[in-house]
C-alpha cells in the first residue's frame, strides 16, 4: 500500500482510499481569509460536498455519521457535536460524536441537554440560543452538561433531523459565542442543509436494513386508497387499548400528534367540546411517554371551590386548617415523576391562578401551613372546553397563565367531524350494555342509519347515553329506527340541536359539514340561545336571557336581582336560570350591582 492511503470499514470489509487532496478540503472557519465573524460561503459550499459523498459511500450508519461530524468541525465553530436518533416509540436509538466507536453510545448521550432535545422533536422546529444559561429551554442540568455558566457563555444550535415529515433524530452543536448573532443564524441554516441531507441517508440505511420496509409500503399504498379506510389494523389495536374507538381521518390525526407529543415533557393543553374524551386523550399521551409506569394523577378543578382546591393540589400539614387532623400529600406530590392531568382548568378563580402560575414555571411548592418548598418533577396535561383567548381578553384568565400551559395545544375534533366513528362506538357501548345486563342486543341497519343522522352536541358522551337508554327501554332483541326517541318525538336533545351553529337544520335531517370558526363552537363566553323569554314571564329552568337577535328585558333582570336583594344566586332561582348565566346578563346590560 502506498504512502498516504488510509483504510475505511464498510460493511462488506475494508477497502483502501486515498486521503482528499488539499484543494478538495473545505478551509476551516478558524483558517478562513474572510475577516472574523464572515463565513465563507465557498468553504461551506465545499464542506456540504464533501459531507454529501461521506453519505453516499457505503458503510455502517454511526460510523458515516461520526465521519459526518468530524468533517463539520473544519468549517464549523463548534465544541461538540452530536447526532441523536430515536425509533418508533420515542426512544433514544443512537447517538453518535465524532470519533465514535463501539461502546460510546451511553457516554455520548449524558452529553445531550435532554428538555432541548424534546423542545426540538416535539416542535418540529429549530433551536437557536446564543447564551443557554438565560434560556428556559434548558433544563439546570442541560446547563452543566453543557459546561454553561454566569461566567461562561455557550451558544447552541439545534435542527431536526427529518424521514419525510417525521423528526427521527437532532443534529446538535454547542460552542463558546464568537462573533455576531448573523453569524449563528448562518450556521443555523447551514446545519438545516446538513440535517436534511442525513435524513435522506438515514432513510436509505432503513429501508435496506428492512426495519421498517413493510410499513412504508403499505403508507404509500394506503395513502393512495380512500381516507376512510383508516389506520392499520395495529394501529386500531393500540387505540382501543387506551380507550379510544375509531379511524375516521380526523381522529387518526389526532393519533398521530400524540405519539409525537409523548416523547416530548411539554405541558400539553387540551381544546375540545364536553364530552369528545379529553381525559381518555390525556391518559393515552401518559401511556404512551416515558412515564408510563409512573403514577396518572387526575383532578377535576371546577368540582372544587378554591380552599379545598388548593389543599388538593398542594396538600396541607396537620392543623392547617380546622378538620386537617393529619398531613396529607397533593396530587403534585402523588404524581411526582409522572402525569398529571387538571381537567376544565378554565374554571379556576383568578387568586389560585397565580399560585398555579408558579408550580407550572419552578415545579416547587408549599404545603398549605408549611413554608418547607417541595420540588417535583411532574408532566402538567390541561384541559378546557372554554375560548381561554377570550378570557384572556376579558380579564378572567391570566395571561402568564394562557401562555404556560399552551404549549402544546391540541384540539379533539367533535363526533359530527368523525361521523365514519359513530358505528364503531355505537357497537362497542352497546357490546358494553349487554355484558353489564346480561342481553344480547343488536344494533339493525336502519339503527345505524338513525345514528349516522344525529348532530350529538354531547359529543361521545351524548352518544353513550343514547345507546344505553335505547337499549333499556327496547323490549326486543335488536334495535331498530322506530327504537329510537327522536323517531317517535320524544328526543330533548333537539333543543339544543336548534340552538347551536351546527343544527339550524332538521334534526332527522343528514349534517353537513361546519366550518370551525373558532377554537371552542360552542364558546361560553357568548351562551347560545336555547329559549325565547317573553317579557313578564320567568324563564324555565336551563335557558337563557335571549329573544331572537336581543337580550331579554332587562327590567325583568334587574326586578329580580332587586326582590332577591342584589343576591345573583337568589336572582338566577327566580329567573330559572343559573348564577353565571345571570352574571352575564348584568354585565350584557351594564346594570351596576348594589351593595349593602
Amino acid at each position: 500500500m502506498g504512502p498516504g492511503r488510509m483504510i475505511k470499514e464498510t460493511e462488506t470489509g475494508l477497502c483502501c482510499i486515498s486521503p482528499p487532496r488539499a484543494k478538495d478540503l473545505p478551509r476551516s472557519r478558524n483558517r478562513s481569509v474572510p475577516p472574523p465573524g464572515e463565513p465563507s460561503h465557498e468553504s461551506a459550499l465545499a464542506g456540504i460536498y464533501e459531507i454529501s459523498k461521506i453519505l453516499n459511500a457505503p458503510g455502517r450508519l454511526e460510523v458515516t455519521l461520526a465521519n459526518v461530524l468530524g468533517l463539520l468541525q473544519s468549517f464549523v465553530q463548534m465544541r461538540h457535536g452530536l447526532v441523536s436518533l430515536f425509533n418508533d416509540d420515542g426512544v433514544p436509538e443512537l447517538t453518535v460524536g465524532a470519533g465514535w466507536s463501539e461502546g460510546t453510545d451511553e457516554r455520548y448521550r449524558t452529553c445531550v441537554p435532554q428538555k432541548a432535545i424534546h423542545e426540538i422533536v416535539a416542535t418540529g422546529r429549530s433551536l437557536m440560543v446564543e447564551n443557554v444559561a438565560a434560556e428556559t429551554a434548558f433544563s439546570a442540568a442541560d446547563r452543566e452538561v453543557l459546561g454553561a455558566s454566569d461566567s461562561i457563555p455557550v451558544a447552541f444550535i439545534g435542527v431536526p433531523i427529518r424521514v419525510d415529515s417525521t423528526v427521527v433524530g437532532t443534529l446538535t452543536i454547542d460552542r463558546i459565542p464568537e462573533g455576531s448573532s448573523s453569524l449563528l443564524e448562518y450556521d443555523a441554516r447551514l446545519l438545516a442543509m446538513v440535517a436534511n441531507v442525513i435524513g435522506q441517508t438515514i432513510k436509505l440505511h432503513r429501508l435496506f436494513a428492512g426495519d421498517r420496509e413493510q410499513s412504508l409500503v403499505d403508507k404509500d399504498r394506503l395513502e393512495k386508497q380512500t381516507v376512510d379506510r383508516g389506520p392499520p389494523a395495529r394501529e386500531r389495536k393500540q387505540l382501543q387499548a387506551h380507550g379510544i374507538i375509531g379511524d375516521s381521518p380526523a381522529l387518526s390525526a389526532l393519533l398521530e400528534k400524540i405519539v409525537v407529543v409523548a416523547r416530548s415533557n411539554s405541558t400539553v393543553l387540551l381544546r375540545g367540546e364536553s364530552g369528545t374524551g379529553k381525559e381518555l386523550v390525556a391518559k393515552a399521551i401518559h401511556e404512551s411517554s416515558v412515564r408510563a409506569k409512573r403514577p396518572f394523577v387526575k383532578l377535576n378543578c371546577a368540582a372544587l371551590p378554591e380552599t379545598v382546591l388548593e389543599s388538593e393540589l398542594f396538600g396541607h400539614e396537620k392543623g392547617a386548617f380546622t378538620g386537617a387532623v393529619s398531613a396529607r400529600k397533593g396530587r403534585f406530590e402523588l404524581a411526582d415523576k409522572g402525569t398529571l392531568f387538571l381537567d376544565e382548568i378554565g374554571e379556576i378563580s383568578p387568586p389560585f391562578q397565580a399560585k398555579l402560575l408558579r408550580v407550572l414555571q419552578e415545579q416547587e411548592f408549599e404545603r398549605v401551613g408549611s413554608n418547607h418548598t417541595i420540588k417535583v418533577d411532574v408532566r402538567v396535561i390541561a384541559a378546557t372546553n372554554r375560548n381561554l383567548e377570550e378570557a384572556v381578553a376579558r380579564s378572567e384568565f391570566r395571561a402568564d397563565l394562557y401562555y404556560r400551559i399552551s404549549v402544546v395545544p391540541l384540539l379533539l375534533p367533535p363526533l359530527r367531524e368523525r361521523r365514519s366513528d359513530i358505528p364503531l362506538l355505537a357497537r362497542e357501548f352497546l357490546r358494553k350494555f349487554n355484558s353489564e345486563n346480561g342481553r344480547s342486543l343488536t344494533l339493525e341497519a336502519s339503527a345505524i342509519d338513525v345514528l349516522m343522522s344525529c348532530k350529538f352536541p354531547g359529543n361521545v358522551r351524548e352518544l353513550e347515553n343514547c345507546i344505553e337508554r335505547t337499549a333499556t327501554l327496547s323490549a326486543g332483541t335488536s334495535i331498530v329506527r322506530s327504537d329510537f326517541a327522536c323517531s317517535q318525538g320524544q328526543c330533548l336533545s333537539t333543543t339544543l340541536w336548534k340552538s347551536t351553529s351546527y343544527g339550524k337544520t332538521d334534526p332527522a335531517a343528514p349534517m353537513q359539514p361546519v366550518p370551525a370558526k373558532s377554537i371552542i363552537p360552542l364558546a361560553e363566553t357568548a351562551p347560545p340561545p336555547q329559549a325565547v323569554c317573553e317579557p313578564g314571564s320567568l324563564a324555565p329552568s336551563g335557558t337563557v336571557l335571549v329573544s331572537g337577535a336581543r337580550m331579554a328585558d332587562r327590567e325583568r333582570v334587574v326586578a329580580a336581582m332587586e326582590k332577591s336583594g342584589w343576591v345573583q344566586a337568589k336572582a338566577a332561582r327566580l329567573l330559572g336560570l343559573t348564577p353565571r348565566q345571570v352574571g352575564y346578563a348584568l354585565r350584557k346590560y351594564g346594570i351596576e350591582i348594589k351593595r349593602f
